[in-house]
């Protein structure tokens, strides 16, 4: 079984992070969750502290102030121990079995950097959900959500973890940079035989401003259009170029040889 390392960035979630943190400890995968605290001003801190006393794999990290969940996301990794990284939003859920299918997916395929998990939007607005075009947007929306990654610790590493452009803190659009790397790069695999998230719908939610302006309800500024676009492709580029170095580099022969011998003696053991 592989061992998954949660991040979960958290602000002013009193009234989800509970039911968050009851989906993730029911995945036997995730060995390590780590709660990012924003800069709450709510109990969110209190929730996160009760059930680390419960349960040891929880860990609490407080951010000195708001800085948004991408810089809080991209701190956790850097405290994160396992070969796995999954994200999680504070009011979101892993549904059963989540993490195990993705975990069997990247064990099964070593050359894949990531996959992804369906989601089920729940309580969206009957006029989205019920739109003809709605299965559409949902699949392309999945592809892109946080909560639907998870991803090997050291390809996130390369890519440089999610952008912090002030453009994103603005108007959001960070996981759909990094999504567009992954795609761009080495594809962006999703398991579409079953939802494994579930995003809960509440006002103002990021979720349905996709939809809105998707589904050609609500207008998006020529501004907004493309100063995410300029920034996510510039990540693109500087994802890209991060990873032919590291494809171009070197190893040094005398590791290599000590690793395989240290591989050896394991298998041997």
């Amino acid at each position: 079984m592989s061992s998954i390392s949660v991040i979960i960035p958290c602000y002013n979630a009193e009234l989800t992070l509970a039911r968050t943190l009851d989906s993730v400890v029911a995945q036997p995968e995730a060995a390590q969750i780590i709660v990012i605290d924003d800069g709450s001003r709510d109990a969110s801190a209190d929730i996160a502290t009760r059930y680390a006393q419960h349960y040891p794999q929880i860990e609490l990290l407080r951010m000195p102030q708001n800085g948004g969940a991408a810089r809080a996301r991209n701190w956790g990794a850097m405290h994160a121990r396992h070969p796995l990284l999954a994200f999680i939003d504070a009011d979101d859920e892993y549904l059963p079995g989540a993490l195990a299918a993705a975990a069997a997916f990247l064990q099964t395929h070593p050359g894949q950097p990531s996959i992804r998990l369906d989601v089920d939007y729940c309580g969206f607005p009957a006029e989205i959900t019920r739109h003809s075009e709605f299965e559409k947007h949902a699949a392309i929306l999945s592809n892109t959500v946080p909560s639907s990654l998870v991803i090997r610790r050291s390809v996130y590493a390369a890519l440089g973890g999610f952008p912090l452009d002030d453009v994103f803190r603005r108007h959001g659009g960070e996981d759909g940079a990094l999504s567009l790397a992954l795609l761009n790069i080495f594809g962006n695999l999703r398991l579409d035989d079953c939802k494994r998230v579930r995003m809960h719908y509440h006002p103002n939610i990021h979720a349905e401003r996709y939809f809105r302006i998707s589904l050609g309800m609500q207008h998006a500024s020529g501004e907004l259009v493309s100063s995410t676009r300029d920034a996510s492709w510039r990540y693109v580029r500087d994802a890209y170029a991060a990873i032919s170095e590291l494809r171009n580099a070197e190893l040094a022969p005398h590791l290599t040889a000590s690793s395989n011998a240290e591989s050896a003696q394991n298998q041997s053991a």
